[in-house]
């Protein structure tokens, strides 16, 4: 059960303001929210099954304290990505000939293909022994960020900056893959000169990914616009 609250947690984290995230709340301004869950639900099973058996491969194959420095090294990349946030191209929200389900799953499985919350899926399955314990977990973890994102998402930019968000989000994977090298690194590693120079290194790529080329406001600006489209049917 600790799994999957823990798998469950950091997908939701992770999906904040993530481009599926954002391709959910675009979705939502053109079909029935419930059709957007459930094209969501179908193609995280899929994606999420697939990244569930990649990591639990990998983990028999890597030694497992390998595995936990990889893990780490992925949870400050995914707080760097996380800082920088996504958009969405144009073909991401392209309509093809098929129903709303359809059409939601199969855009949502093709824009988590190599995304940050299929690999996080890949690096936690990698660290357990409990791969459907982490399917469950992720899933849950999707459809609960999505469903932030497109039910609560007006609300929440109204409220809370964006901004805070995505850096709330990102230190809390930084702050989990530091812990994790710290406990997974020789001893001899852990002088003062290395820990200066480690997070040196990684304030110049906070300000790199998290200030120079970050996106701004992607998601409060499809929040709004999904809500305004709301407004526009009901009338």
């Amino acid at each position: 059960m600790t799994e999957f609250i823990k798998a469950a947690l950091l997908v939701v984290v992770a999906e904040m303001g993530d481009k599926t995230q954002l391709l959910a709340m675009a979705m939502a301004s053109k079909y029935k929210v419930k059709e957007v869950m459930i094209g969501v639900l179908v193609a995280t099973i899929f994606n999420h099954a697939l990244a569930v058996a990649v990591g639990n491969y990998l983990s028999s194959l890597i030694p497992m304290n390998k595995v936990k420095i990889v893990a780490a090294i992925s949870f400050l990349i995914f707080g760097l990505w996380t800082l920088r946030g996504d958009k969405i191209d144009e073909d991401d929200e392209k309509k093809n000939k098929f129903g709303p389900i359809v059409t939601v799953a199969i855009a949502f499985f093709i824009a988590e293909m190599g995304d940050k919350t299929q690999l996080m899926t890949v690096a936690i399955s990698a660290d357990s022994h409990q791969p459907v314990f982490i399917l469950m977990g992720t899933t849950v973890g999707m459809l609960i960020a999505d469903g932030i994102g497109i039910i609560g998402g007006a609300w929440m930019c109204k409220h809370i900056p964006e901004i805070y968000i995505k850096w709330v989000a990102g230190i809390i994977f930084m702050f989990f893959g530091t812990l994790t090298i710290y406990n997974s690194i020789p001893s001899l590693l852990l002088s003062p000169m290395y820990i200066i120079l480690y997070f040196l290194s990684l304030g110049i790529l906070i300000y790199i990914f998290g200030v120079k080329f970050a996106y701004q406001d992607q998601a409060c600006n499809i929040a709004l616009s999904n809500k305004n489209v709301l407004k526009d049917n009901t009338k």
